[in-house]
């Protein structure tokens, strides 16, 4: 039983005796039968009247509370509706108090939300609004009025980062243009002359607008400011090159070079100013220097010609480098032709680059060719020869590439220009076919050459012998001391001696005995003569003998195979009169030598 029933029964039971009390009051009173009768009705009215008050007050609660459970469902309703969320439902049955008490939450709940909802919008509304009036955009279309949905709100938020990222990359591209253009400003001092200008120049960075129009002016007029600087700096270069150049043909000292070095950087309007008065001035002075002018002219022209291989006639048609009448008009004539020919090479700078390379490439392989010829390279004194080798075995391959290349270059630039390019008055490819030919016919030319060379010599030496040649030691011989002092008193070398029999010995080629090394130390040592006359064979044989023994076993530079019948001379009376025989030597010598350059002359007519 509820505790609501049980103190109803119990109310029931308090009035039940307080009218039995009362019941008895009036008996020990005595009051009549029908005044208590009357009494009991106005017990009954009070407490009915109390009842009913109750009932009404609790009648009247009931109908607040349904009242307010359908405003709450309606606003309840609304709010939902303009949220755009789901309506509320109340799960299962449920009281009118707790069903009142749930809806006045959720109508609190949402009316909150939308508040927030309204605020935040506010909020994004204001933001939107300062940001497109820096950035000179339309505002971002959304209905006030309304409450918006979380999906709109979003896409608001997401707009304005939007905004705030393109607000940032301006104002930071417009922050580096300005800077720029201030330098710009600065370096030709220009100040500025238009409304735009002292916005941007003179004006707060928040208050400018940043709008793609004026970003874009900005730029065109950072542009118009650089091309006007570049102009500037241009035209201050071409006054210092046309400085240097007049400095250098005019041959200024140095002292008077460095009274002008604080003008010869920058490009600002007083620099540009300087300049053109040096200019003027030395412009004045090639006036009066006007033959040192042009003959400096002169070897630029000419180092150009060379550096664009001109040919004999095509120097030759510039008429007035010869002329000796110097006059304004012939420097003027200087003047445009060292234009040309530097507008010239400019062009074609490539194409005689790789032309001055195939020519240095040429030169090296020429050398390396004329090197290859010549027996002192097997000397290979600190591997001189292995290193040559490698690089003539490069450069063999690179030539025939790098005239490919050239090949393909010029055949395309013949293409774009239709004419030839020439080199030293000929096209390029018959230039290079011409050296290789004549190189071709170089090595025959020293072929043939070293081919009558050595006829002629066997001739002379059929006729007349052969000097035997010791060929040369790159180190000291180890000797004993013994050997060694035998040697200085014994010995002579192979060429003197043998240049000198002739005139010692009337004119007659006489060969001393040759002797063989003995099979063992206790044989004698045989030694044979044969007449004053020798074959080649016997030349041959005896040409090239060194060693020289003192107990008349061999002797160095001896002539072989034969000795004269009438003469028979030892080494002790050769060692005896070796003063003597050393001045006779030296005569012979020189006389010796004279003949072989007669004969050597003989042998080329």
């Amino acid at each position: 039983m509820r505790r609501s029933e049980v103190l109803a029964e119990e109310s029931i039971v308090c009035l039940q005796k307080a009218l039995n009390h009362l019941r008895e009051i009036w008996e020990l009173i005595g009051i009549p039968e029908d005044q208590r009768l009357q009494r009991t009705e106005v017990v009954k009215k009070h407490i009915k009247d109390l009842l009913d008050m109750m009932i009404a007050e609790e009648e009247s609660l009931k109908e607040r509370l349904i009242k307010s459970i359908a405003v709450c469902q309606k606003e309840l309703n609304t709010l939902c509706s303009e949220l755009n969320v789901e309506p509320f439902h109340e799960e299962g049955e449920t009281t009118i108090l707790q069903l009142e008490k749930d809806l006045r939450t959720q109508v609190e709940l949402r009316r909150k939300q939308k508040k927030e909802r309204k605020q935040e919008l506010k909020i994004l509304q204001e933001q939107d609004q300062e940001l497109c009036e820096i950035l000179c955009m339309p505002h971002y279309e959304i209905d006030s009025t309304s409450v918006p949905s979380l999906e709109e709100l979003n896409q608001f938020r997401q707009h304005v980062a939007t905004l705030r990222e393109t607000k940032a990359s301006r104002r930071e591209e417009f922050v580096n243009i300005k800077r720029q253009i201030i330098l710009c400003m600065e370096e030709l001092e220009h100040t500025p002359d238009t409304s735009f200008e002292r916005d941007v120049v003179c004006e707060d960075e928040e208050a400018f607008c940043l709008s793609l129009e004026n970003i874009a002016t900005l730029q065109k007029l950072l542009r118009q400011l650089e091309v006007r600087k570049s102009q500037n700096e241009a035209v201050c270069e071409g006054l210092r090159a046309q400085i240097r150049e007049l400095w250098d043909r005019l041959q200024i000292p140095a002292e008077e070079r460095e009274a002008v070095a604080t003008v010869m950087t920058g490009s600002k309007a007083k620099v540009r100013k300087a300049l053109q008065l040096e200019v003027d001035r030395l412009e004045e002075l090639k006036m009066q220097n006007m033959k040192k002018v042009i003959e400096a002219i002169r070897v630029e022209v000419a180092q150009y010609w060379d550096r664009c291989f001109y040919s004999q006639e095509q120097r030759q048609a510039f008429a007035a480098y010869y002329s000796e009448d110097y006059t304004e008009n012939l420097l003027q004539l200087h003047d445009a032709e060292i234009v040309r020919l530097r507008n010239y090479y400019e062009v074609h700078k490539e194409l005689f680059e790789g032309v001055q390379k195939w020519e240095e490439s040429w030169r090296l392989f020429l050398e390396f060719e004329r090197k290859a010829s010549d027996p002192s390279r097997f000397t290979n004194r600190g591997g001189n020869l292995l290193k040559e080798e490698k690089q003539r075995a490069k450069l063999q391959k690179t030539l025939p590439k790098l005239e490919e290349e050239l090949k393909a270059r010029i055949e395309m630039w013949e293409r774009e220009h239709s004419k030839a390019f020439v080199v030293n008055g000929q096209k390029f490819m018959e230039y290079v076919t011409e050296q290789w030919e004549m190189h071709q016919l170089e090595k025959e030319r020293a072929k043939q050459e070293r081919q009558l060379k050595n006829k002629k010599q066997t001739e002379t030496e059929m006729l007349y012998g052969s000097t035997p040649r010791t060929p040369k030691r790159r180190g000291p011989t180890p000797s004993t001391p013994g050997k060694v002092r035998k040697l200085n008193t014994t010995t002579m070398s192979n060429a003197t001696a043998n240049s000198s029999i002739r005139p010692v010995f009337s004119g007659t080629v006489y060969r001393s005995p040759v002797s063989r090394l003995p099979p063992s130390g206790s044989k004698p040592v045989i030694t044979s003569t044969c007449s004053g006359k020798k074959t080649p064979r016997a030349v041959k044989h005896g040409a090239n003998k060194e060693n020289l023994e003192l107990n008349g076993s061999i002797l160095s530079g001896g002539y072989p195979d034969s000795a004269p019948p009438r003469r028979n001379f030892s080494i002790n009376s050769v060692a005896s009169t070796y003063s003597e025989f050393a001045r006779e030597l030296s005569k012979a010598s020189k006389s010796d030598a004279a003949s072989r350059i007669l004969n050597s002359t003989n042998i080329q007519s």
